[in-house]
């Protein structure tokens, strides 16, 4: 198994990058998003990679942090859900965005990704809202996508924290760390103030 490459970034093509490493050159597909794809080549690059080995292809996947490994292996374990779709996923939110997504059940935005229909981002939900939590959400405290707060319980609750003075970070924030999805927006209120004390 093939824990990192490290390299100079030879070439990069739609979706993959090319590591020089003494003098061999290994093709790694990355999300379009990753920190070694949007570097010039010539750069030293580093990824975590995942092999992914099938009867008729060997492909490497590369990642720039751990985090984006993990949430790959996350996303491929979802029934359905290959590499393509999961790094389709990955190039269209950053991790925090996507966390959020997840732990928010907002199906609508993670079918923004390319080839992500709302089947599958409800199986994706269902499947992984449970493995990830509000502290795996890096950016905790930092605003969360205007979707993920849409027009139920919880955007009621955002917007009556926002009225009592909290800024909007603050209250997202607060309202990320109840797991629970069907309580009233009283509910919701009453148990982030509780976060925020």
């Amino acid at each position: 198994m093939i824990g990192f490459l490290r390299g100079i970034l030879a070439s990069k093509g739609n979706g993959y990058i090319v590591i020089d490493i003494n003098g061999v050159g290994w093709q790694v597909t990355v999300p379009l998003n990753t920190e070694a794809y949007l570097k010039p080549e010539g750069s030293e690059v580093m990824v975590h990679t995942a092999m992914v080995l099938r009867e008729d292809d060997v492909s490497l996947y590369g990642f720039s942090g751990e985090g984006e490994l993990d949430t790959f292996r996350k996303l491929t374990s979802v029934t359905g859900v290959g590499p393509k779709a999961a790094l389709s996923i990955l190039s269209s939110f950053s991790l925090e965005e996507l966390h959020q997504a997840i732990v928010f059940q907002d199906t609508s935005a993670l079918t923004r990704a390319n080839g992500i229909g709302k089947k599958t981002a409800e199986r994706i939900v269902l499947e992984l809202k449970d493995k990830f939590s509000p502290e795996d959400i890096s950016g905790a405290g930092a605003p969360a996508p205007a979707a993920a707060f849409a027009s139920d319980a919880r955007g009621e609750a955002l917007n009556a924290l926002m009225a009592l003075g909290y800024t909007r970070g603050e209250a997202s924030g607060a309202l990320t760390g109840i797991r629970e999805q069907d309580l009233t927006s009283e509910e919701y209120i009453k148990r982030a103030l509780k976060n925020l004390f």
